[in-house]
């Protein structure tokens, strides 16, 4: 197996292929990347745990007819003639023969069924096990891979095209929610007061604590700050152990003054000496 790959900006390019989530875009440069000679994976499941793939990615993938899935577990890149051409002296055969024997190639040089036929998405790809893809002449056969042309043969899913846009909108949302959450967006010093007020954070000053993380560009060490609301609460616990520690002598009953003069209730705690 070569140890490099070519992707056609032909295909990649297109509308089609660039309206599907960047995670189901990733997965298939990844297929590509660990093809055989003829475009043939036999291990796409465990392409998909390395790449960190959902079964929608690779739902999308079969839909848009990016991939053609066979029964026997093993996926082929439709295009892979494509974006590859091997040399004679290096072109090692598939060893999946039985499933190179079930396609033929089209005008375009994509791989298509010899035989109009249903094949059904695998259960580990796909929520609905009902859920078919057609694999015939009257559906990928007739590909055209032209620029003007791409989008409309590629992108015409085989499954229902609402179903295909409702697994791409779903992902796209929850790719869009994960982004926000992971987004950090510094604090007013009005929402650090009413955070310190509401957490009681007695040893939070907002105004001190938001002039320093502003003037550091909000880092935390060496790394960017991601929940101002954490840092705030580890703040206020930093200065609270360290006004404990200058000097706040614990009174206690006469009996144990000897032993605990001059120690802090932090120095008591850490004895487990503390009588309260």
């Amino acid at each position: 197996m070569a140890e490099r790959r070519m992707f056609a900006k032909t295909i990649i390019d297109s509308d089609a292929f660039l309206d599907m989530p960047v995670t189901a875009r990733l997965l298939y440069y990844d297929l590509g990347m660990r093809a055989d000679d003829d475009g043939f994976i036999n291990s796409p499941k465990k392409i998909m745990r390395i790449t960190g793939a959902s079964s929608d990615d690779m739902n999308i993938l079969i839909m848009r007819k990016f991939i053609i899935p066979f029964d026997s577990g093993v996926v082929v890149i439709k295009h892979w003639r494509i974006h590859n051409y091997i040399r004679k002296d290096t072109y090692v055969e598939t060893k999946y023969k039985d499933e190179k024997e079930q396609l033929m190639l089209d005008e375009n040089n994509a791989y298509t069924a010899k035989k109009m036929q249903l094949l059904q998405l695998r259960d580990e790809y796909v929520d609905e096990p009902s859920t078919q893809v057609r694999l015939g002449k009257d559906s990928i056969g007739k590909d055209s891979i032209g620029k003007d042309s791409i989008e409309k043969n590629i992108g015409d899913a085989t499954a229902p095209h609402t179903q295909v846009e409702t697994v791409i909108q779903e992902k796209n949302s929850e790719t869009a929610a994960r982004k926000k959450r992971e987004q950090f967006i510094k604090p007013t010093v009005e929402e650090i007061e009413k955070f310190a007020h509401e957490y009681n954070l007695t040893k939070l000053d907002p105004q001190y604590f938001y002039d320093y993380y502003e003037s550091n560009g909000w880092m935390v060490g060496k790394n960017h700050m991601k929940d101002w609301k954490a840092t705030a609460k580890n703040w206020n616990r930093r200065q609270f152990s360290t006004s404990r520690q200058r000097g706040n002598v614990i009174k206690m009953p006469d009996y144990m003054r000897e032993q605990v003069d001059a120690k802090t209730f932090e120095d008591l705690e850490k004895e487990g000496k503390c009588p309260f």
